[in-house]
């Protein structure tokens, strides 16, 4: 069986010894960026190994882009290779945040063209409230090989083709982050406060009941089609803060059946790097700021 959207603890414990399945950690915190790689360390899933958000899947920040551009797909494609990622590898990712990181390399590998993909559901919680246990062992070395990717561009949108898509009306675009960042009230981490005009806000935590696991696909279903409305799935277009959590709302998307919508990856943090696009603070459109 292959999963592409979410396995349980129990289902991914019985996999444990397949050679042609691959578990990657994805822990990793905003503030202390080597906090993911340390917990790692000190106590992961057997056979996992690691991928660092901001080493792995990221590439540097440049002029003009936002905290977390998507890494340059060779660079990441011989990552995956190094591991022993092929055609029949069921790759899956973990965090210790129900999600919001190990969404990225999802993302990721369904942009390079590769569908068995999944994310633990729950995260580590989820496998630990299991009575799953952890090791410090590092995983043997899978057989290196060639990862071709096989670029899908669809579920991906840039700053300008957003404009456009807004300025034509014809897209939903949701924002993921919390309501007092969208609102403007609060901006821990941007040097600008607001949303992008016209985004409705979802923010990550509303994919999850109080156990940290998704909620049932139909109420996901539900939920997001009222936010939707009369666009298709594929008009939607999720952002966030630099292109990352927002891969959770796909996600969440995608396991309710809402397949193949996009992302626009550079996401807040690209968007304010040109004064001249539209912004929203506390329901107000400014059309240039300092």
């Amino acid at each position: 069986m292959n999963y592409n959207t979410l396995i349980s603890a129990t289902d991914l414990h019985a996999q444990l010894n397949n050679p042609d399945w691959l578990i990657v950690d994805c822990r990793f915190q905003l503030q202390q960026t080597e906090v993911g790689a340390y917990a790692y360390r000190h106590g992961h899933i057997p056979y996992a190994v690691y991928m660092h958000l901001e080493q792995d899947l990221s590439s540097p920040v440049k002029a003009g882009t936002g905290r977390h551009p998507l890494p340059d797909y060779r660079v990441l494609s011989q990552k995956l290779g190094a591991l022993g990622v092929n055609v029949n590898t069921q790759v899956v990712a973990y965090d210790d945040a129900s999600g919001l990181f190990a969404a990225r390399l999802w993302w990721l590998l369904r942009y390079l063209g590769h569908e068995r993909v999944a994310v633990l559901n729950g995260g580590l919680r989820a496998w630990l409230q299991q009575g799953l246990t952890l090791t410090t062992q590092l995983p043997t070395p899978k057989t290196a090989c060639i990862f071709r990717p096989y670029l899908n561009p669809q579920p991906l949108i840039s700053a300008t083709e957003l404009q456009n898509r807004i300025a034509q009306k014809k897209t939903c675009l949701i924002d993921a982050r919390a309501a007092e960042r969208y609102a403007g009230h609060s901006e821990p981490i941007d040097p600008v406060a607001g949303h992008i005009p016209y985004a409705h806000n979802r923010p990550t935590s509303c994919n999850l009941d109080r156990n940290g696991l998704f909620l049932p696909a139909n109420q996901l279903k539900a939920e997001f089609s009222y936010l939707l409305g009369a666009v298709n799935p594929e008009q939607t277009v999720h952002y966030c803060g630099s292109g990352v959590t927002a891969c959770h709302n796909v996600l969440a998307m995608e396991y309710a059946g809402l397949r193949n919508s996009q992302l626009y990856a550079g996401s807040w943090s690209e968007w304010i790097t040109d004064k001249n696009r539209q912004i929203v603070v506390n329901h107000t459109i400014i059309n240039s700021y300092a």
